[in-house]
């Protein structure tokens, strides 16, 4: 009995260090734009661009994502100022407003002020963010930042004094990335970096769970997995490139037919990017292969009575089958209903967005460079 006592203490023990970070399913810069009757000029003068920040330029790039929606709240300084951030796996950079920013995006979010943090530290360089239509100029500062729980001493962030005009219909505040130092603007040492060399998770892994439809129940947990958010095994994949997650794409397939990345490509698993995206040529392949037609804004229409008769699409990556469903790959709103395979121009990178990992819970492990990959329970 007392064996047993030993071991049920040390799992609740366990399950202590894991630091639970939640997200809020929250309004996308999309929803916004049409409520206020702006989309369609919009898109005209911002055309979607989700593979930009993937361009290594020396300076991180980003793009307007106008359909990402998944948020959580960080704060930094002390006493605590609090911010929401897009947990984004595709870029390296936290950055959050400033009172030194006087754009339109800066008026209607959280300002950090340096002023009011007595662990404050300015640090001696700038900061430029591309974005794929304008981009974000900054400073670089050093503070306390709590995340899930934890407290990261003397974290290296942005601090914005110019923000691209597409900021203005986000809900986020700012981006907190979690890819690796090695494309990080200005080389700073990423928050999860800090996590893992001051001993703040019990294992250099985080996890993302991104509900479906609810807005309840997402989070990124730090330094463990939560099983309650998978069923069955995690299968391990190893990075191509510790850069971004990058991994290697066998092919895409529907009923066993090759219609994109023949021959083998490769792909970025990406919390920061909301759609499946893929060169533009293949994007187009796929789009016809599931029975959808793009309108003059790029996106790829379909009637919203055929989802039940529209076929699977199977990625495999690393040798390993993971299917996406016509209910997750089509999204419905009032204006009708859109696939969520976006097209990312010339470059021959896929980028596996909130789409895919609604439906496969994601397990990023730094120190062994894979990721795992289970069906989202």
């Amino acid at each position: 009995m007392m064996k047993w006592l030993v071991v049920l203490a040390a799992l609740v023990a366990f399950a202590e260090c894991l630091h639970k970070m939640p997200l809020i399913k929250g309004k996308s810069a999309r929803q916004t734009l049409k409520e206020k009757g702006l989309w369609e000029e919009y898109r005209k003068t911002h055309p979607y661009n989700p593979a930009a920040k993937f361009y290594s330029s020396g300076t991180e790039s980003m793009t307007n994502d106008a359909d990402l929606s998944y948020y959580g709240t960080i704060s930094i300084g002390t006493p605590p100022q609090s911010f929401s951030v897009i947990f984004d796996t595709g870029s390296s950079n936290l950055w959050v407003p400033s009172v030194y920013c006087n754009s339109t995006a800066c008026e209607n979010h959280n300002q950090f002020n340096p002023s009011q943090s007595s662990t404050f530290q300015w640090g001696d360089q700038s900061l430029s963010i591309q974005y794929g239509t304008g981009s974000m100029t900054g400073l670089l500062g050093s503070d306390t930042v709590e995340v899930g729980g934890i407290s990261v001493a003397n974290q290296v962030f942005g601090l914005s004094e110019t923000e691209a005009s597409f900021m203005t219909y986000m809900q986020a505040d700012g981006i907190l990335g979690l890819a690796f130092q090695s494309i990080a603007s200005d080389n700073v040492v990423p928050v999860f970096n800090n996590m893992i060399t001051e001993g703040l998770v019990p294992e250099p892994i985080f996890s993302v769970y991104l509900s479906g439809n609810s807005e309840q129940g997402s989070e990124v947990v730090f330094g463990g997995t939560d099983s309650t958010h998978y069923t069955g095994t995690i299968t391990w994949i190893p990075l191509s490139s510790a850069t971004y997650w990058q991994i290697n794409m066998d092919s895409v397939t529907i009923n066993g037919q090759t219609v994109a990345c023949s021959g083998g490509c490769q792909a970025i698993i990406d919390t920061g990017t909301s759609l499946i995206v893929g060169p533009t040529t293949d994007i187009n392949n796929l789009n016809s292969w599931v029975g959808a037609s793009t309108d003059q804004s790029g996106d790829a229409i379909v009637n919203c009575q055929n989802i039940a008769s529209m076929p699977d699409v199977t990625f495999t990556l690393n040798g390993n089958a993971f299917t996406v469903p016509a209910s997750a790959y089509v999204s419905q709103s009032s204006s009708g209903c859109m696939t969520g395979f976006g097209q990312g121009g010339t470059m021959q990178l896929w980028i596996l967005g909130d789409v895919f990992i609604r439906e496969y819970y994601a397990v990023f492990n730094a120190q062994t460079q894979n990721i795992g990959l289970a069906k989202s329970a």
